[in-house]
């Protein structure tokens, strides 16, 4: 539970191998975060991060998460609660896909779809329910700036970052008086090893950028993040420009 001050004592990472993940974990074990769980599919990858976060001195375990295996969820996911209270709960999973060939294999487009979104959905809603019943606790769902409006050279991923983020601002209305705080965080490119060879947009972040914003926001209790801050004006400008303006615009961008 978290102390007087606010500080977390207990984190859960779904994704817990993403470069944000680990950067943010890392953050918060420097404070007082003394449990971190951190959940994802088997991988050097998770490993290195779990050692590089018991280096910290608190107590770090993972545990075999597949976002795509929806129906494991529940099981997975639910007896981590009963262990002990979870004060924050961070989705940090998703894929960004490859826009060209998903356009011509819908399957692979339904996979980013199902995994930044589906996926989400299922292990978000099996985590609030656990965070309800305790009676306490944050979950931070990482959304991105393309959910605000989709480019054509990025719609499929933008649209499940789109039905994710509509989905955790109705989560989080619905579970105000409960104790259970949602927050949502709208980064710009992130350079991370997802993204590598990947044009950089405007604004670009990084990690640790984004590690910053959450750890702030959580001690904000704020709703909504936007990583960097500026992001959110020049956003506000395109979701309300004209589509033909828009789409010129985004042509120009790649």
């Amino acid at each position: 539970m978290k102390d007087s001050l606010g500080s977390v004592q207990s984190l859960l990472v779904l994704g817990g191998s993403s470069d944000i993940a680990v950067a943010t974990a890392r953050k918060l074990a420097q404070d007082k975060t003394k449990r971190i769980i951190l959940a994802a599919r088997p991988s050097d990858r998770l490993n290195a991060a779990a050692t590089l976060l018991r280096s910290y001195g608190g107590e770090v375990r993972t545990v075999d998460f597949d976002a795509l295996d929806f129906s494991s969820h529940e099981k997975v996911l639910a007896p981590l609660f009963e262990e002990g209270d979870i004060d924050v709960v961070l989705l940090a999973f998703g894929v960004l896909g490859d826009q060209a060939d998903d356009e011509r294999d819908p399957l692979a487009a339904a996979q980013v779809v199902q995994t930044n979104y589906v996926g989400a959905v299922t292990s978000s809603l099996v985590c609030s329910q656990a965070l309800r019943k305790q009676g306490h606790g944050s979950l931070v769902v990482l959304s991105s700036v393309a959910a605000e409006r989709a480019r054509k050279a990025n719609f499929i991923y933008g649209s499940s970052k789109a039905g994710l983020d509509a989905f955790a601002q109705g989560l989080g209305d619905s579970l105000v008086g409960t104790g259970v705080h949602v927050m949502v965080v709208r980064p710009s490119f992130v350079d991370t090893k997802m993204t590598t060879g990947r044009p950089k947009a405007p604004m670009s972040t990084t990690a640790e950028a984004v590690a910053d914003g959450i750890v702030e926001g959580l001690r904000k209790n704020a709703e909504l993040v936007w990583v960097p801050a500026q992001v959110r004006y020049a956003m506000s400008t395109l979701r309300h420009l004209p589509r033909p303006v828009f789409r010129k615009l985004a042509e120009k961008q790649g």
